[in-house]
């Protein structure tokens, strides 16, 4: 309610007062001297809550109008006095008895009025009132622009009453939600960990009260385990929320917001930031989580960046960032969705606005990627909604630019602030956070069934290990999906430290190729079709990684267009792969064998054979590798690694081969 109150109390501040004139509506002197009484009250703002005494100018005004019941100043202020305790719809019922008991209503009133309904979800009196002003030869025109938004909002709300979406949000149960706030939750790829932010009372923090970050696990009776603090090297006496997994989970990105002396800030102790909110990221070596490092001065600014969202590629952030009054207010108005990618030298690029499709002169927030990479679910009180802000769906089109973004609908979207929208990995289910009747206390976290117009594109994951081919230990390793008809980066990142396991997304409606590398080993290499995403019987995948020593190595991932030697742009994934191996190993000497099926023509076979491989050397010569160290050579059908006995077998073997000789 208090962002709603600060929509509401703006335009109320825009008046002045009529105690600034002699003239009143009212010649009652007793009537006046309570008013003006009144108005001493309302304007004596207290140091510590910057509020005025609210109650006794309440109190000055009953007893005025009880002199005068026509006292139109009296109402007025009465109303902006209940605006202010939160009270919207008393202020409205006094607003309405001065209207009803004076013959002549100053314009600006009913602009006042239909933003009082605005806040309360009575849509059909907001759109009367702001028409009724609107349509006024005397309307203030420095109004028009919040009046034409109240009138879009009330219309756009009215139809979306008439046209609910299915919603029944479930609340997530004791063990995760308590009597304190929980909110902005985030989970992990594969649906096995759940991390939320909750707001609880310490009395050694600043204020009394911080923010931490908490995680719960999946059980295998599908619940979700009793939560506690994710860490104590995340967490600490300040402030830390807002958490984002990487899609495999082994790494956090956070908010830590405290404050320090001028320039650089101290967060508890050694932790460095730049600005009144910084987001900071911690890496999980198996079993704990590092000492949080901030993301630095190109992400991180003197101002307030918060709730990060990483993508499942690996390498692409998302964030808000709200400019500031000063080192520590933001303004709640002007607010952003930033992204940024870490770039080729493994730093963050520099962040940039989304399109201005998406983020608006108002404010966006609880921004989310989901994991297929293409659907942005966020908040925002700019575009058309139930007013306050509401949850939207943009998804990014084949150029890389964003639709326009869809509102979630009523009743998920109400006339009261939506945030914390998080999709779940599969798609099925959405959480947020609401303070709702019959929960465990102040906000709580529920999750519902999604609207099959608002799901993201459908996902899968693999779940693997990398190890050592000789000694099957297990292995740190960087790895990658490319999708294999645009040449394009689907996702990237390392096996975990320790154990060599990953998980990581995988879109169902491409065929992509999995590489794998590490300094001293041969690249690993597979193409997967999207019609078959089994790998093994457990759905766990083992990469083993060759170390570089002579031997022959099958290139998956190389393709030719059909009986010719014209390598197909699918084959780019792999070719750059062979590439980066003969340029970190400068002293490498490789052939190139080509190999075909028994269909057709022997010698036609054994003549494409040499041609196909000879493409490959011609490739990378053309790429900077010394023509020295490389040969190519082709043997047609005469070398088979599996019967020429069916459509797979053959496929298996049209092959291009790699062999390290030196």
């Amino acid at each position: 309610m208090d962002r709603l109150l600060l929509f509401v109390i703006s335009f109320f501040l825009l008046s002045s007062y009529s105690s600034q004139s002699a003239l009143y509506s009212s010649y009652n002197k007793k009537a006046i001297k309570l008013y003006e009484k009144a108005i001493a009250c309302y304007q004596d703002i207290s140091p510590i809550n910057g509020r005025g005494n609210l109650t006794g100018a309440e109190e000055y005004l009953l007893k005025s109008l009880d002199k005068d019941s026509t006292f139109s100043e009296a109402y007025i202020l009465l109303s902006q006095v209940k605006v202010k305790m939160g009270d919207i719809n008393s202020a409205i019922f006094y607003k309405e008895k001065m209207m009803a008991v004076n013959p002549i209503v100053p314009l600006v009133e009913y602009f006042y009025l239909a933003g009082m309904h605005m806040a309360i979800g009575s849509y059909e009196k907001c759109l009367k009132n702001a028409v009724r002003y609107k349509n006024s030869p005397l309307a203030d025109q420095r109004y028009m622009g919040s009046i034409d938004k109240m009138i879009e909002n009330c219309q756009f709300a009215i139809e979306a009453i008439k046209n609910p979406v299915d919603f029944d949000p479930i609340n997530l149960g004791s063990s995760i939600n308590s009597e304190l706030p929980e909110y902005f939750p985030s989970i992990t790829a594969d649906d096995s960990t759940f991390l939320f932010t909750r707001r609880v009372n310490d009395l050694s923090a600043p204020g009394g009260r911080q923010e931490e970050i908490f995680v719960s696990k999946k059980t295998p009776s599908n619940n979700w385990s009793n939560s506690s603090l994710v860490s104590n090297a995340i967490n600490t006496k300040y402030n830390e929320g807002a958490p984002t997994f990487s899609s495999d989970g082994q790494y956090i990105i956070f908010v830590g917001c405290e404050t320090g002396a001028k320039g650089d800030y101290q967060y508890g102790g050694d932790r460095k930031g730049y600005g009144s909110c910084d987001l900071f990221y911690s890496q999980n070596n198996g079993r704990n989580w590092s000492k949080p490092v901030n993301l630095g001065p190109k992400i991180n600014s003197k101002h307030w960046e918060t709730q990060p969202s990483f993508s499942s590629d690996g390498k692409t952030l998302y964030f808000i960032r709200g400019m500031t009054y000063d080192r520590q207010r933001r303004n709640p108005n002007n607010q952003d969705i930033y992204v940024t990618t870490i770039t080729e030298d493994g730093q963050w690029s520099n962040p940039k606005k989304i399109s201005s499709n998406i983020n608006t002169p108002y404010r966006e927030e609880s921004v989310q990627i989901h994991p297929d990479g293409k659907t942005l679910y966020f908040a925002s009180n700019g575009h058309p909604g139930m007013g306050g802000l509401d949850i939207y769906m943009s998804r990014k089109l084949e150029d890389d630019s964003w639709s326009k973004p869809i509102n979630l609908g009523y009743p998920v979207n109400t006339f009261v602030d939506e945030n914390s929208i998080l999709i779940s990995p599969k798609g099925d289910l959405g959480y947020f956070s609401s303070n709702r009747d019959g929960g465990f206390g102040d906000l709580d976290l529920y999750s519902f069934i999604l609207n099959d117009q608002f799901k993201p594109q459908p996902i899968t994951y693999l779940k693997g290990k990398i190890i050592d081919a000789d000694t099957k230990l297990a292995l740190t390793a960087s790895f990658e999906l490319s999708d294999l008809e645009k040449d394009n980066l689907i996702s990237q990142m390392q096996s975990k430290p320790g154990n060599g396991e990953f998980l990581i997304t995988v879109p169902k409606n491409i065929d992509f190729a999995l590489h794998a590398e590490k300094e001293g080993y041969m690249f690993y290499s597979r193409n997967i079709y999207r019609d078959n995403l089994s790998l093994s019987k457990d759905g766990f995948l083992i990469i083993e990684l060759e170390k570089v020593k002579p031997g022959t190595f099958i290139l998956e991932n190389i393709f030719f267009e059909k009986s010719k030697s014209s390598l197909k742009k699918s084959s780019l994934v792999e070719l750059n792969k062979v590439l980066k191996l003969m340029q970190i190993n400068p002293d490498l000497k490789v052939q190139i064998s080509g190999h075909t099926d028994s269909d057709g023509d022997d010698d036609f076979n054994l003549e494409l054979s040499i041609n196909r491989a000879k493409s490959v050397v011609n490739w990378l010569i053309d790429n900077n590798i010394d023509q020295n160290r490389l040969s190519f050579k082709g043997y047609g059908e005469t070398r088979p690694i599996e019967e020429n006995n069916s459509i797979t077998n053959k496929a298996k073997n049209r092959r291009t081969e790699l062999t390290i000789i030196e």
